[in-house]
C-alpha cells in the first residue's frame, strides 16, 4: 500500500494552514485555517472493500497541569497519551483522492456535525470532545477532522500520524457515535492492509522541526 500527500511528506513539517492553531508573537498562538490536507493512496491489497483514515498524536502530556503556563516549559520526558485528531470510514477504495480542505475547512466552535460526512462516508469523534468539555464557548460533540495545536510550551515535537487501513468489508463495522479507539477495536479482524504518513508540527519557538 502507498499514502502519499501533496500538503506535505513524510517526517516533514506539515504547514500551519492545516493546522488548528498556529504560532503568534503577541498571544502564543492564534486559530488557523484548519483544512484537512491532501491524501491519495495506491496499490491498495486484493479484498480491499472499504477503507479507514485515522490520524493521531501520540505525543500528548499526559499530565495537563502545566499545559501552556507562562514560565513553565513541558519537559520531554513527561509521558505521553494518544490524542485523536480524525477518525474517517467508508471511503471506497476506488475513490478519487482527498481533496485539501474537503472534509475540513476553518475551525468551528463546537465542533463539525456528524457522523455522516462526504462522499457517503462517516466520521467518528475526536477527542477536541474531550478537550473543550469544560469550556462553555467551545464545548460539542468534534467530528472529523481538527488539526495540530500542541501546547505551546512543549519542548517536544510532536507527530501526527495518519494510518490508512484497508479493510474486507463495504460498511465499517460501528454504529452511531464512535471514537478513534472504537474505531480501532472495530478494525480487528477485517484488516488486509495499512500504511502511514507522518507529520510533524510545534507551537514551540524554541523547538526546531526538522
Amino acid at each position: 500500500m502507498k499514502l502519499v500527500s501533496d500538503s506535505f511528506q513524510n517526517n516533514t513539517p506539515i504547514p500551519g494552514k492545516y493546522a488548528f492553531a498556529v504560532k503568534d508573537e503577541r498571544a502564543r498562538v492564534r486559530l488557523s485555517e484548519n483544512r484537512n490536507p491532501h491524501f491519495a493512496w495506491a496499490d491498495l491489497p486484493a479484498g480491499a472493500k472499504s477503507l479507514a483514515l485515522i490520524c493521531h498524536d501520540p505525543d500528548v502530556p499526559s499530565k495537563p497541569d502545566d499545559v501552556n503556563k507562562e514560565g513553565v516549559t513541558i519537559p520531554a520526558d513527561l509521558p505521553r497519551v494518544q490524542f485523536c485528531h480524525w477518525v474517517l470510514v467508508d471511503l471506497k477504495p476506488d475513490a478519487a483522492a482527498i481533496n485539501e480542505g474537503e472534509f475540513s475547512n476553518g475551525v468551528i466552535a463546537g465542533g463539525k456535525k456528524g457522523p455522516d460526512g462526504p462522499r457517503g462516508t462517516r466520521q467518528g469523534i475526536n477527542d477536541y470532545t474531550g478537550w473543550f468539555a469544560s469550556d462553555p464557548k467551545m464545548k460539542g460533540d468534534y467530528f472529523g477532522y481538527d488539526g495540530p495545536c500542541p501546547p505551546w510550551n512543549d519542548s517536544l515535537v510532536h507527530h501526527y500520524i495518519f494510518t490508512l487501513y484497508a479493510l474486507d468489508c463495504e460498511k465499517f463495522p460501528v454504529q452511531g457515535n464512535f471514537t478513534g479507539l472504537d474505531a480501532l477495536k472495530a478494525i480487528k479482524g477485517h484488516l488486509v492492509g495499512s500504511v502511514l504518513l507522518t507529520g510533524l508540527y510545534s507551537l514551540n519557538p524554541a523547538v526546531k522541526v526538522r
